[in-house]
């Protein structure tokens, strides 16, 4: 399992010690306005995370904890994914995903793990190319996304939700 340092962040593979802080995120409203319709419960938090560690053991990748390398203070997380999701075209390659606590919005640290991210998933992956699924009402994910260099190729649903995805080709 990788570790990423960046100027300001350090991302490290998602491990129980992380829980306190996941539920916490995972019950913001604002972080999860356009992905649940209501707040996970400390046990879908706990399901959420025990797949997050088993993606590193099966995969050899999967979701990274974002902190402030100064304070050690979260931020959120950014993975390299396999979730198997039921969505039509299915995905054929390496899924991006990635979330900040509402309070870390605007300062470009998402852009910095994103970054850092796609970075060793081009050097070790190899992959082609990586996806990610946006709700097209996410107009601050869609601009991050944006701005990493994906671009929209289809519009479709998944459970039942209006969702854009969108790709990007290895540099």
């Amino acid at each position: 399992m990788t570790t990423l340092i960046t100027e300001r962040l350090t991302l490290t593979p998602v491990a129980v010690s992380d829980y306190d802080d996941l539920r916490a995120l995972w019950s913001e409203p604002q972080f999860i306005q356009h992905i649940f319709p209501e707040p996970l419960s400390g046990e879908d938090v706990w399901f959420r995370l025990l797949r997050d560690i088993g993606h590193w053991e099966a995969l050899g990748h999967g979701s990274w904890t974002v902190r402030l390398k100064d304070t050690g203070e979260h931020v959120g997380g950014v993975g390299v994914l396999d979730f198997r999701r039921v969505v039509e075209p299915a995905f054929d390659a390496p899924e991006l995903g990635w979330g900040v606590h509402p309070r870390f919005q605007g300062q470009g640290l998402a852009f910095e793990a994103l970054s850092a991210a796609l970075a060793w998933c081009d050097d070790t992956l190899n992959a082609p190319r990586t996806v990610c699924m946006i709700s097209p009402d996410n107009a601050p994910s869609l601009a991050l996304a944006a701005r990493a260099r994906y671009a929209p190729y289809v519009e479709t649903t998944y459970k039942g939700e209006a969702v854009t995805l969108l790709e990007r080709s290895a540099r």
